[in-house]
């Protein structure tokens, strides 16, 4: 069986991620004892995967992927974007989350999509795989589920949010759930 390192000690993230790859055995960041922590410098989240995927790699040697996402509102000109996970000057979903409302206080648009960028180095060689998940931003949390945004957004074509969505159902119309299909589409291929 195929090993793959996922770049991340996210619980919801990996949780959300194995149970849409079924024959790679995934390992995650304290499977494989790596405790450093990767800085995200950068603006885009095609830079910003790429650095903790060479970081991942160079430590273990094994395939890894890495994901950048964040959520982007239109009232906002796109952020927090790639600065979604430490919005409020820390990391921390509940405070992330109270800036997002603040601001959007009194905002007409409340128009915004989830970004993810995956990438996958597998073999040595590099690849991206991307999804985008379109919706709303209510002005109130709904639903113990997900994390970070997911209680105050509700994806394009439903009424609840991500936070209330079964699991199975949020994989296959979030951002992440795009971009992980392509990613394993790619790996079925090799």
């Amino acid at each position: 069986m195929y090993q793959l390192v996922i770049a991340s000690n996210n619980e919801g993230k990996i949780r959300e991620i194995k149970s849409m790859i079924e024959d790679i055995e995934l390992l995650s960041l304290k499977d494989i004892g790596f405790t450093a922590e990767i800085p995200e410098p950068y603006h885009t989240f095609e830079e910003n995967a790429l650095t903790k995927a060479s970081a991942i790699h160079q430590f273990s040697g094994k395939n890894v992927f890495a994901d950048d996402s964040g959520l982007c509102v239109k009232a906002l000109h796109g952020s927090p974007g790639v600065d979604s996970a430490h919005y409020c000057g820390e990391r921390d979903d509940e405070k992330n989350l109270q800036k997002i409302l603040d601001e959007l206080k009194g905002a007409d648009d409340r128009s915004a999509f989830y970004k993810a960028v995956i990438c996958l180095i597998w073999n040595e060689e590099v690849y991206y795989f991307e999804g985008i998940c379109e919706g709303e931003l209510i002005e109130e949390k709904r639903g113990a589920g997900g994390f970070g945004y997911d209680p105050i957004f509700i994806p394009k074509g439903y009424e609840q949010t991500f936070g209330e969505l079964p699991l199975a159902i949020k994989n296959q119309i979030s951002h992440r759930g795009k971009a992980v299909r392509k990613m394993i589409a790619f790996l079925n291929e090799q």
